[in-house]
């Protein structure tokens, strides 16, 4: 298993994560998701070693940060929205600077990134937007020869173009089946097609955690009239949105709902929710 949190907690001030595992193996994609708050930072900062935990252990490849913090961190690939690097430096200057602390560093390979991304080496990084800083970063985790990226909410300042590329990357970082990602992000649509694993949190615990096609049949959303809508079994129903074109409800499936709802012939739409519409639900619940 290359990734393994057991039990964490973290308190930070009034804000509690509790209680969080996830394991993640070799191979895959896990998105983290959930509302602003909810503890996704803080989880990441806790496995990357930044915050120590209340409690819980974390093992990456498995080591754990008592033992091999050197080696852990030569095996790992950050994105964070925090500034990282030197502004006065070129970007080129800051990866050779940077990656002498990683065994695996290959300048020609940031090279390479930065050119498909679109930067100049000889750019200062302080010259760069916000997209192209994490853009940046994104490059040097990737010329180290990591073996885990972990990346906090870096979509978000992609353009559409450029996160299609990202996502493309990270297919093809994970290809050989020996490296995994662990992104968190709320903009949900590209883990639709992408994640493997999900994790999603709400003020600071889990309320899923594991792949994600066990995920999608847990759910379901139904659209009808009012009427249809409210005859179905209350235990099911998470929550219920009334509109001007008709009413939806996120349900548990509970392996029971086709017996009952006979959608093809009693008017209600009944389909898989998508992560974003998931989260939605779930949040006004």
């Amino acid at each position: 298993m290359l990734v393994e949190m057991k039990h964490i907690s973290k308190q930070l001030g009034s804000f509690r994560l509790d209680d969080i595992s996830l394991e993640l193996p070799e191979g895959y994609i896990l998105g983290v998701i959930g509302p602003n708050g909810s503890g996704k930072t803080t989880l990441l900062h806790v496995l990357l070693g930044l915050y120590e935990q209340s409690e819980g252990t974390v093992a990456i490849d498995g080591m754990k940060y008592a033992d091999a913090e050197p080696a852990i961190r030569d095996e790992t690939g950050v994105v964070l929205l925090e500034d990282m690097f030197d502004g006065g430096l070129s970007l080129l200057a800051n990866g050779d600077s940077y990656g002498s602390f990683f065994g695996g560093y290959k300048r020609e390979k940031l090279l390479g990134y930065l050119e498909r991304f679109g930067l100049s080496p000889k750019r200062k990084f302080r010259t760069l937007s916000r997209g192209e800083k994490l853009k940046f970063q994104f490059a040097f985790a990737l010329s180290h020869d990591a073996k885990l990226l972990v990346l906090d909410e870096p979509t978000g300042n992609f353009d559409r173009k450029f996160r299609k590329e990202f996502f493309q990357v990270l297919k093809e970082f994970i290809a050989d089946g020996k490296r995994s990602v662990i992104l968190s992000t709320h903009l949900t649509e590209d883990l639709d097609r992408i994640a493997d694993y999900i994790l999603y949190l709400e003020h600071g615990k889990s309320i899923f955690s594991g792949d994600i096609e066990t995920l999608r049949e847990a759910y379901r959303l139904v659209t009808g009239e009012k009427w249809q809508i409210r005859a179905i079994d209350k235990e099911l129903v998470v929550h219920v949105e009334e509109g001007e074109h008709g009413t939806r409800a996120l349900l548990r499936n509970n392996y029971g709902i086709g017996r009952f709802l006979k959608p093809e012939g009693s008017g209600l739409t009944v389909r898989v929710p998508t992560l974003e519409e998931l989260m939605y639900f779930m949040t006004k619940r």
